[in-house]
């Protein structure tokens, strides 16, 4: 899964001191100067025909994402950045040992986010280092994408070209969502929003195209990430009752890893009855901690609220997007 994207201070990022900015800025402007014209990659004879192919996917999802999604028609992901690793940034995650509340990373035009985004795996592995010395639980994640809010024409990149179809158009569609609400301060409102376009966006997108097969895949998938966030949720709980309770930091340690356990076996038991599951294999493979819930929580935490409102709106990208705004300017 695709969990988190990092935040970008572009422009204004020269207000602020320290090396942070420095880095932002550098990293951000490197992946933009390696934007190539899709339609111009495609012309040439000289691209490779997987690369052609792949493109030419990208730009049939990018027109379908305006015409069908009511998204933005701009220059976003019409240019091509190819990266010289797997991702486009590392995001680092920060929690307390007995907290679920992430620890926020504050700037001029993102507002406070939950994370924060890095260039290199090892410049984020060094912030990461501090906050693992002084006990808190950490997390950090690569991604393969980012939005910059629509201040600039976003790439695709090498990194999203690795995904199956359907995930790639749907995380165009997640990205371009973005650009059309963006609340400052409250990330799980922004990423479950944007994850509804996704999932409706991507629904449709593969009935677009007749692919039944494909369809009947992604709504498989579908059904299992319900499943998983409700499990995620229920760990969530019993880790809030844990960290609320009077017990001694020895015991809360001690217990906490018998609730993390209690996941990872849910997660046994399940692809043992249907290996599909090991989809999400990975995930569990890695640290599970407090950042790594918080992660989840996040990026799926309302998204039922968004499908919900889509729903009411009778599937209308317009007025689903009027409406959320309204909710939008609620919280601001």
């Amino acid at each position: 899964m695709k969990l988190p994207r990092p935040l970008i201070l572009l422009s204004l990022a020269g207000v602020l001191s320290g090396c942070y900015p420095l880095h932002a800025m550098h990293g951000h402007f490197d992946l933009m100067a390696r934007r190539q014209p899709v339609d111009d990659l495609v012309a040439d004879p000289a691209t490779p025909d997987t690369l052609r192919s792949r493109l030419q996917r990208v730009a049939t999802v990018r027109e379908f994402a305006s015409r069908a999604l009511a998204l933005p028609d701009n220059g976003s992901y019409r240019k091509y950045a190819g990266l010289s690793g797997h991702y486009a940034v590392w995001s680092v995650w920060v929690t307390p040992e007995f907290d679920l509340a992430p620890r926020l990373s504050c700037f001029p035009v993102a507002g406070c986010v939950p994370y924060r985004g890095y260039y290199s795996r090892q410049s984020a592995d060094h912030y990461a280092a501090g906050f693992r010395s002084a006990g808190d639980d950490v997390m950090v994640d690569g991604v393969i994408a980012y939005s910059t809010l629509g201040y600039f024409d976003d790439p695709v990149t090498s990194a999203m070209l690795r995904l199956p179809d359907e995930r790639l158009a749907g995380l165009i569609f997640h990205e371009l969502a973005h650009q059309v609400v963006y609340v400052k301060n409250d990330a799980t409102f922004n990423e479950s929003f944007a994850r509804a376009v996704e999932i409706e966006g991507t629904l449709r997108w593969l009935a677009s195209q007749n692919d039944q097969e494909g369809l009947a895949r992604y709504q498989a998938a579908l059904a299992r990430t319900d499943d998983f966030l409700a499990t995620v949720r229920s760990t969530r709980d019993a880790l809030e009752m844990l960290y609320a309770s009077a017990l001694d930091p020895v015991e809360k340690r001690q217990a906490k890893a018998r609730i993390i356990e209690a996941l990872r076996d849910t997660q046994r038991q399940r692809k043992l009855q249907d290996f599909a599951w090991a989809a999400y294999d990975t995930w569990f493979t890695d640290d599970i901690n407090n950042a790594r819930l918080a992660a989840v929580s996040t990026y799926f935490g309302d998204v039922a609220m968004f499908r919900d409102l889509l729903d009411k709106n009778r599937g209308d990208f317009g007025a689903f997007y009027s409406a959320v705004r309204s909710l939008a300017a609620e919280r601001r």
